[in-house]
């Protein structure tokens, strides 16, 4: 009898962000929409819906980054407003872009590895 327990831990699959199960198979085909299925191990992946949580996190992570950063900035350099925009704005949109996909990810392989939420593993993996 296989395990049901998933052979990448979450946080490797995650950051790859590749199937849950397997590591292989991509779970993305476009920027942020999950396959219907992994292509290497055939995972049913329609449960896959991390909802509001991904963009939670990125939001403390990159604003704790982004205020320390302006918080040092202006202690030591005083500069101007629009100099703290010019540095923030673009900092903020990059940071944002960059983290949402492995986050989504990252959450998805742990509602896996947990069985949290609609994830029925006996209709998602076969059993010996």
């Amino acid at each position: 009898m296989t395990s049901c327990r998933a052979t990448q831990p979450p946080l490797a699959a995650g950051l790859a962000c590749r199937c849950p199960r397997c590591g292989r198979g991509r779970l993305f085909e476009g920027f942020l929409k999950v396959r219907a299925t992994c292509p290497a191990c055939g995972l049913d992946l329609a449960w896959a819906d991390a909802a509001d949580g991904p963009a939670v996190f990125v939001i403390f992570i990159v604003g704790g980054i982004v205020v320390a950063l302006a918080l040092l900035v202006e202690s030591w350099f005083a500069p101007p407003y629009w100099v703290h925009l010019a540095l923030w704005l673009p900092t903020i949109l990059v940071g944002s872009i960059l983290l949402l996909r492995p986050m989504k990810a990252t959450l998805i392989a742990l509602q896996y590895r947990h069985n949290a939420g609609e994830v029925r593993r006996d209709v998602a993996e076969p059993q010996d």
